[in-house]
């Protein structure tokens, strides 16, 4: 092993057959709304098992345009995890709408159910829309839990599955429930962002088992247009023959949209998607073993629960030491994240340190070490002993 190579937390894997996928759109007579994203949706609803999928510009457009569809906007009420990327929380803000945090359990370091229930008890009913829990790196929520208390309480649900397609648990009843398969929630987004599972360069993804929702998104998703006559209204008193050229605005949309090209990689990629799961899962393994005894926690998660490791996460007392001293060596390890309460915006908002200590506590702790399907063996080797060095000094 080279110590001077740099090894990153996460790093995408490009084959030849990506690079033919993608010349062989850019040869052809679509860049942009061509065949392939079609293609694409097709293959990744039925590698989730939701009856619809919508590709959309990255996994943000995917929220924000999923806060619009559930009719997120001023005086909206939403929970979700401190312990997340901020555009979890930023899509309710884009809308006008308010966003509130419940504390995470720090055995799976996803947002807490009961904590979100005695959130939602201190309120009246109505006071809260909706729930967006986060399946954080690749830990799947139990959406039974959470469908459970939201119907409860007359809200909707988003799982944010970014970092788990792939993923999936098992409910009380033996049912296993894939991540995005919207058998438990309303809609559910994944991104394509190159450290991602199935990478695009960018990209993301909205599945649902809503046909209202779906057709709903794809306007959305194009500027609010729509060019079929079965959803035309009369636009005004006289109004000329329609001909196929005709389409309707009906709704302030955004541009939104994946490109051909992007989709090809996609769905390129996404034809080994399991190989590349089954790498993590054993990379994750190894590191398990690795530190089972070390002076380390690590999150393991129990039997009937399928952890899709988008990240592979350590806490340690030390971390900015561990943090200094991997840099040191080159491995690129990375903290996800600084909780979403604590940035300068959200302080302004009203939240202040100390608000969900349990999300604090796993923040001071937490590092992500390198994991992605082409880290090699003798890789993984160097930053065991590496972190074995530190934390035995």
């Amino acid at each position: 092993m080279q110590e001077n190579k740099p090894i990153p937390y996460g790093r995408q894997h490009i084959t030849e057959e990506d690079i033919a996928a993608v010349a062989d759109v850019l040869r052809g007579p679509y860049l942009t709304q061509g065949p392939h994203i079609a293609q694409f949706e097709t293959a990744f609803a039925h590698y989730v098992g939701s009856q619809y999928a919508i590709a959309v510009a990255n996994g943000t457009a995917a929220l924000h345009l999923c806060c619009l569809a559930l009719g997120v906007a001023a005086g909206t009420r939403v929970i979700t995890s401190p312990i997340t990327f901020s555009a979890s929380a930023n899509c309710v803000r884009y809308c006008g709408g308010e966003v509130h945090f419940a504390d995470i359990d720090p055995e799976t370091a996803l947002l807490d159910v009961n904590a979100v229930r005695a959130l939602l008890e201190k309120h009246p009913k109505g006071y809260f829309s909706g729930i967006i829990p986060v399946d954080f790196a690749g830990y799947p929520v139990d959406m039974a839990a959470f469908r459970e208390l939201a119907d409860e309480y007359g809200l909707w649900l988003l799982e944010d599955s970014c970092h788990a397609p792939g993923a999936s648990f098992t409910d009380a009843a033996g049912t296993v429930h894939r991540c995005g398969d919207s058998s438990l929630a309303d809609l559910a987004i994944f991104s394509f962002h190159p450290v991602k599972h199935i990478a695009a360069g960018e990209g993301g993804m909205i599945t649902t088992n809503d046909e209202n929702l779906y057709n709903h998104l794809l306007r959305l998703r194009t500027h609010g247009i729509t060019n079929k006559p079965g959803d035309f209204t009369e636009l005004y008193p006289g109004e000329p023959e329609r001909g196929g050229w005709y389409m309707q605005m009906q709704e302030l949309g955004y541009n939104y949209r994946l490109t051909d090209f992007q989709a090809a990689l996609g769905n390129s990629q996404l034809q080994r998607a399991d190989e590349m799961l089954d790498q993590r899962q054993a990379l994750a393994k190894r590191y398990d073993e690795a530190f089972a005894e070390a002076n380390v926690t690590i999150i393991v998660p129990p039997a009937g629960v399928g952890h899709a490791y988008h990240l592979y996460v350590i806490q340690v007392a030390d971390r900015k030491g561990l943090y200094d001293f991997l840099r040191s060596r080159n491995i690129m390890a990375q903290v996800h994240y600084i909780p979403v309460h604590l940035m300068p915006y959200y302080r302004e908002q009203g939240w202040q340190p100390g608000d969900f200590p349990k999300a604090e506590q796993y923040y001071a702790q937490c590092l992500s070490l390198p994991l992605f399907p082409t880290l090699t063996r003798d890789e993984q080797d160097y930053v065991i002993a590496s972190v074995n060095e530190f934390i035995g000094q």
